[in-house]
């Protein structure tokens, strides 16, 4: 069925019975919930909304982890014509409330306590009116989104829900703000609907097949394709905690995963931890050989048959895939780049990972690897109702429906990040004569040394990623002589090797000082540096012993690096770095 607008995701929703429509995780065991009870929840809170004078154009926020209560939250917004302005649980109370008050939104629905008090804290500087609380929270601080939920609707949604057209605004969704303050993007139904369409098109999803959905619903990637599996009858199973992802692998079985690479980058320094004892060391070199020679069979979606690879099969891939669950046969990256290495890795162990490339700008896919057309170091042709373009300095240069309709209250914003109608990506490419893309850099990512060469810093980083022992890498190197990286450890993996050669330390600090520590990192920036032109070799390292993340500000909310900030955070380090070189 085409889509015109979200809300036919709804109405084809309530035109199915399908007793597993979502699980819900309910203290440690999974509880199915049908179309017709998610359906009436929905009702429930269209009329509670509706009560309020929430209407067409008003803005409502979410913010909580994935739970079915975020879904049934934002269709019923949708339904009425509202805004829905998802918000990350990461985000600090000033940034939340920056958010609130730019979208000017009225109402909010929070998953748990401590999200309840963040926003309690900030809310006499906001336009809200109505808080709901998606957990039973005690007194009365919020409205319980339960009791909500219970009501028997008293609107008529289909009719409601049909006087919503394509060009209306559905969303408004804040970047992540890795160059300045977040901005945000307006997308409308019509911009969504095209979108879900395009690149659900090819993958076969349909009823009886089960996902989780564990990537944050406030990035637009998970939201637009958990939207698109729903209409296509998958079965989602909404997980709260990111650290129980790989005991609900087990438990739900998915037939499909979709991921960031930094997942799939976890499942192989796993992998690549527990085979690096005799014997499995060995079996597992080997396993690594046969299935490089049968590389091109599992990229074509074939599954090789030689004795060689049915063993290395038994003894090794079968167990990685038991490890995800045992049944997923579609494996999807996006959010960031996968790598490479990392690609192929996948390939020789017999998983084909079809990785998409796309921005909340553009709802968000611009094109995606498919099980019919698949290359390896791709992202995908672009989809069917999407044109792509290179600029002469490389930019990619994309049009089409689903494209955004500008930044919330920022008109200088939104004409910059158009030229002659094409929305112009920041990110540098290039399309191959049969139309695959490839995406190199961010553009404004790109380094530029004192002797005028540029730089594309991602693949250097990807690669060194793909070794267990980097956990993130982030090179530098603008307006210098040459470029040098930060290594940020795997510090379970690093910790572990250490142990085993029975070397003592009282510290991070000290661990990543210790001369065996760096010279084994000193291996691995020599084994990068091989096929590296001159120019791109990195001169130097230093290991840091903290960790990235969102909390810090170095990483945005989606975990990609925020370079300004990580260089900022580390200057005296890459100071003394340089200094020690020169």
């Amino acid at each position: 069925m085409s889509l015109d607008t979200l809300n036919d995701i709804f109405f084809g929703i309530a035109e199915r019975d399908q007793p597993e429509f979502l699980l819900q995780l309910v203290g440690e065991q999974w509880r199915p919930i049908s179309s017709q009870d998610f359906v009436a929840k929905v009702g429930g809170v269209v009329s509670a909304l509706r009560s309020w004078g929430i209407a067409k154009g008003d803005r409502v926020a979410i913010l909580g982890e994935n739970r079915h209560e975020w879904v049934v939250a934002d269709m019923a917004c949708l339904l009425l014509g509202a805004v829905v302005v998802p918000i990350y649980t990461t985000l600090t109370a000033e940034q939340t409330a920056y958010m609130l008050k730019d979208s000017g939104a009225r109402a909010i629905f929070v998953s748990a306590e401590k999200h309840l008090d963040k926003v309690l804290s900030i809310a006499g500087s906001t336009f809200l009116e109505k808080i709901v609380v998606m957990d039973d929270v005690p007194g009365e601080r919020a409205i319980r989104m339960s009791e909500l939920m219970q009501q028997s609707g008293s609107v008529d949604l289909a009719g409601v829900g049909r006087s919503v057209q394509s060009t209306h605004l559905a969303t408004i969704i804040y970047t992540s703000g890795t160059t300045g303050v977040p901005k945000g993007v307006m997308l409308t139904h019509g911009n969504m609907a095209s979108n879900i369409g395009g690149f659900c098109r090819d993958f076969g999803f349909r009823q009886g097949m089960k996902s989780i959905s564990f990537l944050p619903l406030s990035h637009v990637t998970a939201r637009s394709v958990d939207l698109g599996l729903l209409n296509r009858g998958v079965t989602l199973a909404h997980l709260p905690i990111l650290e129980r992802l790989p005991k609900s692998l087990l438990e739900i079985r998915p037939e499909l995963l979709l991921s960031v690479p930094r997942v799939y980058e976890k499942v192989h320094t796993q992998v690549e931890l527990k085979a690096s004892k005799f014997p499995h060391k060995d079996i597992y070199k080997w396993a690594l050989r046969v299935g490089r020679a049968n590389r091109a069979a599992v990229l074509a979606g074939k599954t090789p048959s030689s004795p060689p690879w049915k063993l290395a099969n038994k003894l090794v891939y079968s167990k990685i895939r038991e490890g995800i669950g045992g049944r997923v046969s579609i494996f999807i990256s996006g959010g960031a780049p996968l790598g490479k290495h990392l690609a192929e890795w996948y390939a020789d162990v017999g998983i084909r990972i079809h990785e998409g490339y796309g921005l909340t700008e553009t709802s968000p896919v611009i094109a995606v690897n498919t099980p019919a057309e698949h290359r390896l170091g791709s992202v995908g042709k672009p989809l069917c109702n999407v044109q792509v373009r290179i600029a002469e300095d490389g930019e990619i240069l994309v049009k089409g429906p689903s494209v955004f309709q500008g930044y919330w209250h920022k008109p200088l914003e939104t004409e910059l990040a158009f030229v002659d109608g094409w929305f112009r990506t920041g990110d540098i490419g290039r399309l191959d004569e049969d139309g695959y893309l490839y995406v190199t850099d961010r553009k404004k990512d790109l380094i530029k040394t004192s002797g005028g060469k540029f730089i594309a810093p991602q693949p250097i980083e990807n690669a060194l990623k793909h070794n267990p022992l980097v956990a993130e890498a982030a090179v530098v190197g603008d307006k210098k002589k040459f470029p040098a990286v930060l290594i940020f450890p795997n510090f379970a993996a690093l910790e572990a090797r250490v142990a085993e050669k029975g070397i003592n330390f009282s510290s991070r600090g000290e661990l990543v000082e210790l001369a065996p520590v760096r010279a084994r990192y000193a291996e691995i920036v020599d084994e990068i540096n091989g096929p590296l032109a001159q120019f791109e070799k990195l001169k130097a390292f230093r290991l840091i012993a903290e960790e990235l993340s969102a909390a810090s500000g170095t990483l945005t909310a989606s975990l990609k690096l925020r370079r300004r900030a990580i260089e900022e955070q580390f200057k005296a380090k890459i100071e003394e770095m340089y200094g020690a070189e020169e």
